[in-house]
């Protein structure tokens, strides 16, 4: 796995100069092209405010005013210069523009803007997108990953987490590869073994633990071990169903996208 490509969502109703820093900075730790985009939607109105009416002209003026706001992304963009390749624009449901944007990317750097409408649902990215999604902190500090712990559970979705983060890996200066502990205790030091072989093989200095669940959560307990072992950067699985065309998250992957504080890796 190798990151020639990064695509980075940028926010359309706010300053993208701190998101641009944190993707240009990992972009510049692979020496891969980074690729901007952003997109926003039209606003759903169930209910029109007294003496509006809802028509195509309401929803052509929608169109113009987020068109307006792209306009001044683009030149913010262009303004901030440095090593971006180029800026990708749409106007339509943001989680859904990106995913298929990512088509283009090789790793995805998405985080969850809150104002607007281009707030990007991501559990559904990550189930859709077919790519990696990193997740910054809150305060998109730089991202050292010089320790990053591993989420292991012996299912396909960590399996594709490790794979789609060896680039991560293989240049940190330790890796844990962590499981909360279960019944099957002894199958759970197998397959934890298999995987830190696995990524010996490819250089990474990797080791192992298998930890008791001391947390009300294992995804508590995750982000505790993380903490503790004084990483930046956790890379798991995406667990979750589909319901109604919907992705609903799993327990573990909510506490994930709730944890701001870290940076998290994230494949379904």
């Amino acid at each position: 796995m190798i990151y020639n490509t990064i695509l980075v969502s940028l926010s359309v109703h706010e300053s993208v100069a701190r998101q641009l820093k944190f993707a240009r900075d990992v972009a510049s730790h692979f020496e891969a092209t980074l690729v901007g985009f952003a997109a926003g939607d039209i606003r759903i109105i169930t209910a029109a405010p007294p003496g509006v009416v809802m028509d195509d002209e309401f929803m052509r003026l929608e169109a113009i005013d987020i068109e307006r706001h792209l306009e001044t992304l683009k030149k913010e963009f262009e303004a901030e210069g440095g090593d971006v390749d180029f800026l990708r624009t749409s106007v339509g449901d943001p989680t859904k523009e990106l995913a298929a944007a990512a088509r283009l990317a090789d790793l995805v750097i998405a985080g969850t803007p809150q104002v607007g409408n281009e707030q990007v649902d991501i559990g559904e990215l990550i189930h859709s997108a077919g790519r990696p999604v990193l997740i910054p902190r809150a305060d998109l500090e730089p991202l050292a990953a010089h320790k990053v712990v591993v989420a292991w559970k012996d299912t396909r979705e960590a399996r594709r987490a490790v794979v789609d983060a060896m680039p991560f890996l293989v240049h940190a200066r330790e890796v844990l590869v962590a499981s909360v502990e279960d019944q099957a205790k002894h199958h759970a030091l197998e397959t934890l073994n298999d995987v830190v072989r696995h990524l010996i093989h490819h250089g990474a200095r990797a080791r192992g633990e298998i930890f008791s669940c001391d947390a009300p959560s294992d995804g508590e307990a995750l982000i505790g071990i993380t903490k503790q072992f004084g990483a930046d950067l956790i890379v798991s699985g995406a667990y979750g169903h589909s319901r109604l065309r919907e992705w609903l998250v799993g327990g573990v992957t909510r506490s994930l996208l709730r944890e701001t504080n870290l940076n998290r890796l994230m494949s379904s």
